[in-house]
């Protein structure tokens, strides 16, 4: 395994453990087996290694690829709704810590935001979809992107908080019939189920 792999697995998991507030750059070196010199030679800091992190080693709306106009809109829906929930679920643990330092949180956000990164890019990646769809004629032509994007991922942050509030980081995935009711609703909302 290559050293840049070995510190993002390290990282995921000690962010996922302690959360992102409560991880040192220190900490992910040594767990990976190496200095921090070394980890810098791979990332800039902290927040790199995260943005790293949650594309490439959390499962999520990044990696599905839905192309408009293939397959059912239930079909994606639901795909986009389970990788939602799922990223959510991957998430919670590493980024809760922030939300009790806003210190910390508008360090993270500016950061971030810097970058490129950021919630919005999911809400982004689920509103392209849907623009897409609608500029082919297979979702209604009032439909607003945005709104059904902010739906569908604030309900599926609603549900991954849920689960998180309850079973903590050892909570137990989004079951696929709260994401087949979420997908169902949301595409008779829309006026389409194919």
């Amino acid at each position: 395994m290559e050293t840049r792999d070995r510190i993002l697995d390290a990282a995921a998991e000690l962010m996922r453990t302690r959360g992102i507030a409560r991880t040192t750059t220190k900490e992910i070196a040594k767990a990976a087996g190496f200095s921090e010199a070394t980890l810098y030679k791979h990332f800039r800091d902290k927040e790199e290694l995260l943005l790293r992190v949650l594309s490439e080693r959390v499962p999520g709306v990044a990696q599905i690829a839905i192309a408009a106009g293939q397959g059912r809109i239930e079909d994606n829906v639901f795909r986009l709704v389970r990788g939602t929930l799922d990223f959510y679920h991957e998430t919670f643990p590493m980024l809760a810590s922030l939300l009790s330092e806003p210190g910390l949180m508008a360090a993270h956000h500016a950061s971030i935001s810097r970058r490129g990164g950021g919630p919005r890019r999911a809400v982004e990646r689920v509103a392209a979809y849907f623009r897409a769809e609608r500029e082919l004629g297979r979702v209604p032509e009032h439909t607003d992107p945005h709104a059904v994007a902010a739906l569908l991922t604030g309900a599926c942050f609603q549900q991954a908080f849920f689960a998180y509030f309850a079973g903590g980081p050892d909570a137990e995935r989004v079951p696929d019939d709260v994401v087949t009711a979420l997908t169902r609703t949301l595409t008779a909302a829309l006026g389409t189920s194919g």
